[in-house]
């Protein structure tokens, strides 16, 4: 008997590891031999923890499951309470394009052989026999875009590496997720660790480099775990070595390190602080080296391209977003969870469609989209299709592809003053608009709340103040939110103000 359990840490955190433990104890009890695979996530989450039985090669789901569910997987499985058939034909996982996330759920996260029999490695033996020149155009051919919020061209930063002079240069890795509603590369990691081992060793042929780094956040303590041992395993099996060879780093946790000189700085052991740019990280990046910063879903969109082409890759999307993006579906939502679709569905297919509408029932008033420092998108923007110039021209961004869900009840005044408190924790203290702007932004905000009206346009200048004065995201995306909520929702700050009077 073959099961399938999520080490994932959300299904962890729901009590995987004792429906694990249960199954073997149950499966001794009653003399049958009964092989756990502790597998990523499918990406249902309120499903979790979703057990998955083989059954003549079809895979059999079950969730979200419970002790006592346990005793029924060893019976009549199609009878059991839990059961959801097979896993594949589960309308969450037909209306999805999954290629980043192809294995995620599928495979021992931690078996090289079954990685290699799901396609594993292709890219890479491609990318072996091409020049550092073919890499590059391959990856530029493809669209492909960095999927840790910025949205810049993966080729053309690649390249920027490749030719630039030095003797020593670097891949490093950005893991430090840190936006709420945000969990695909922690999902990745978990799922798939040798998948952002093979894009990060094709990134370092594509460059020159000989040396990578990722940095995951210390909250992530399964993902570091799955990640050491697979950086062991493909080192042992000679998927790593003298050509490219990596290592786990893990930071502590600061928001701001999510930015990539910050993480730079902290990556060398000094305080997690932003880096006036120029010099570019690609030309004076990790120990004043040349290096290629991407987050974990850039680097592991890579080996599918290398693998299937770049025209396979390119033939997903609309406009200047092309490939496909793991939606992270959360808050007061139905159906949370990943899905990887090809962009451009429109945001309300998104949230009503696959999402389901609200948790409560009651109807969504406002979705936020990219993580705390994302706009506010009230349902008048739902059809806005999911791009990142079709977001931009909204006032708003993709951001890591993050959705947060609120239904009709919440405060959206209490949902800025939020942004930029939060802001004001995180500010590392380098720029005065992020340092001082936050502080003075969390005072104005309360003014508003008092019912004193002329905060009003205070708050504006200061957002936009903030906006072009900070170095890094975190100072000049916070006015997003907080703007965002000011535009669409102006009843509640004037019901702040009426009750204050």
């Amino acid at each position: 008997m073959k099961v399938f359990v999520p080490l994932d840490s959300a299904a962890v955190a729901l009590g995987a590891d004792r429906i694990a433990e249960a199954i073997v104890a149950q499966g001794a009890a009653r003399g049958v031999t009964v092989q756990v695979v502790r597998n990523g996530s499918r990406g249902m989450v309120w499903l979790e923890p979703l057990v998955e039985v083989e059954v003549d090669g079809v895979r059999h789901g079950f969730g979200p499951m419970t002790l006592a569910d346990v005793p029924g997987l060893f019976s009549d499985l199609a009878s059991h309470p839990k059961a959801i058939g097979p896993v594949e034909a589960h309308p969450w996982m037909k209306g999805q394009t999954r290629l980043t996330f192809a294995r995620v759920g599928v495979i021992d996260p931690l078996s090289l052989d079954d990685y290699r029999a799901h396609g594993g490695l292709v890219g890479l033996d491609r990318a072996r026999g091409m020049t550092r020149a073919e890499i590059v155009a391959e990856v530029t051919e493809s669209g492909l875009r960095g999927r840790g919020g910025a949205g810049f061209p993966t080729g053309i930063k690649w390249k920027t590496v490749s030719e630039a002079a030095g003797d020593q240069k670097y891949i490093v890795c950005n893991a430090d997720e840190g936006d709420s509603a945000t969990f695909a590369d922690r999902m990745l990691m978990e799922g798939d660790p040798f998948c952002l081992i093979e894009g990060m060793a094709i990134a370092g042929l594509a460059c020159g480099a000989t040396k990578g780094y990722v940095y995951i956040r210390s909250e992530y303590p399964v993902a570091i775990r799955v990640m050491e041992a697979a950086v062991r395993i493909a080192r042992e099996a000679g998927v790593l070595g003298a050509a490219f060879d990596m290592e786990i780093r893990v930071g502590a946790g600061a928001y701001v390190c999510g930015e990539e000189t910050s993480l730079l700085n902290s990556l060398e052991g000094k305080r997690g602080v932003v880096r006036a740019k120029p010099p570019l990280p690609a030309l004076q990046g990790f120990l004043g080296r040349p290096t290629v910063v991407n987050n974990v879903i850039s680097l592991a969109s890579v080996p599918v391209i290398l693998a299937k082409g770049a025209a396979f890759y390119k033939d997903f999307g609309l406009g200047r977003s092309r490939g496909t993006i793991p939606l992270q579906i959360a808050g007061n939502v139905k159906y949370g969870g990943l899905y990887e679709v090809a962009f451009g569905l429109t945001l309300g297919e998104i949230v009503n469609g696959i999402g389901g509408g609200t948790a409560s029932g009651r109807p969504v008033k406002a979705v936020q989209v990219g993580g705390p420092l994302g706009a506010w998108f009230p349902p008048a923007l739902f059809d806005t299709p999911f791009g990142y110039e079709e977001f931009g021209a909204k006032d708003g961004l993709i951001g890591h592809a993050g959705l947060t869900v609120a239904d009709d009840t919440v405060d959206m005044l209490q949902m800025a003053r939020f942004a930029m408190e939060f802001c004001a924790i995180e500010s590392c203290g380098k720029c005065t608009p992020c340092r001082i702007g936050s502080t003075r932004g969390v005072e104005t905000i309360d003014r508003l709340a008092r019912g004193d009206a002329s905060a009003l346009p205070i708050l504006t200048d200061l957002c936009n103040t903030m906006k072009f004065g900070s170095l890094c995201a975190l100072g000049g995306f916070t006015p997003y939110p907080v703007l965002s909520a000011l535009t669409h929702f102006p009843d509640d700050f004037a019901r702040q103000r009426e009750a204050a009077e």
